[in-house]
């Protein structure tokens, strides 16, 4: 059945523009430029010292995404990645001790920040129509869930300390 004579939505993934790979590698070097900078808030870590560890994750991850195209069956870019940092840094792997030499300069929850950041902010078209359509009434109930993890958390803690 045609989901359109339906009244149902088409598949979101379908209607979003993928980036292409020279996109994906332009906001990547934003991303580890950003991560580099929260590395050395959070830790301390001098910016050259960290440089050659995030060009490593850099590497990895535009493999990753490198494969993700070429490849001819589907598996999800963050599957594709995960694949090669865990081919690149086996023992077995030549020069897997240099690379894990130098990703130990990286403090990966200092990472997590922008990242997360960034994924908030990259809501698609359809998402901010869905949360028009929606009106107050999402508002409202995302102010009460999200006033209800906070005092039900304090309450925990408050019950803990």
């Amino acid at each position: 059945m045609n989901p359109s004579s339906t009244g149902a939505v088409a598949d979101p993934a379908a209607q979003e523009q993928k980036l292409s790979l020279a996109e994906h590698a332009v906001v990547l070097v934003i991303v580890c430029a950003i991560a580099l900078i929260a590395n050395w808030a959070g830790q301390g870590t001098a910016l050259l010292t960290a440089l050659p560890g995030m060009l490593i994750i850099y590497a990895i991850v535009m493999a990753g995404l490198l494969l993700t195209k070429v490849m001819p069956f589907y598996l999800p870019s963050v599957a594709w990645v995960s694949l090669v940092s865990m081919a690149v840094t086996l023992p077995v792997t030549p020069g897997s001790e240099w690379l894990l030499g130098h990703l130990k300069a990286i403090n990966f929850l200092s990472m997590v920040t922008p990242v997360l950041a960034y994924a908030g902010l990259a809501i698609s078209r359809q998402e901010v129509s869905i949360f028009k359509a929606s009106g107050i009434k999402i508002v409202l109930v995302s102010l009460l869930v999200f006033a209800g993890t906070y005092l039900g958390s304090a309450v925990i803690a408050q019950l803990m300390l």
